[in-house]
């Protein structure tokens, strides 16, 4: 899992069925020297599967590849980043 930055919201006109009810979002994972420094270095942006309500300027958990499918069990997904976690604060 990972730390990621919501920066937007993707807009789709049709979805899979088995994404109702849910939203997609633009992420910026973090690295450690963005969370402990305040460093303005950021990954590359990935569209993440968002059913918590995560909003622009949030940081989440961000799980990736087969980990983000687990969540919906047998049920074939077609997701590859999933929020698992809405972060109020970090400690180090």
């Amino acid at each position: 899992m990972r730390i990621a930055e919501v920066i937007g919201r993707v807009t789709l006109s049709r979805a899979h069925p088995s994404l109702k009810g849910s939203r997609f979002l633009i992420a910026l994972p973090m690295p450690l020297e963005a969370l402990v420094e305040g460093s303005v270095k950021r990954g590359e942006e990935v569209i993440t599967y968002d059913n918590l309500g995560a909003g622009v300027g949030a940081l989440i958990g961000l799980s990736e590849g087969r980990e983000a499918a687990n969540p919906f069990g047998k049920t074939k997904t077609p997701i590859d980043a999933y929020c698992a976690c809405l972060i109020d604060k970090l400690y180090f």
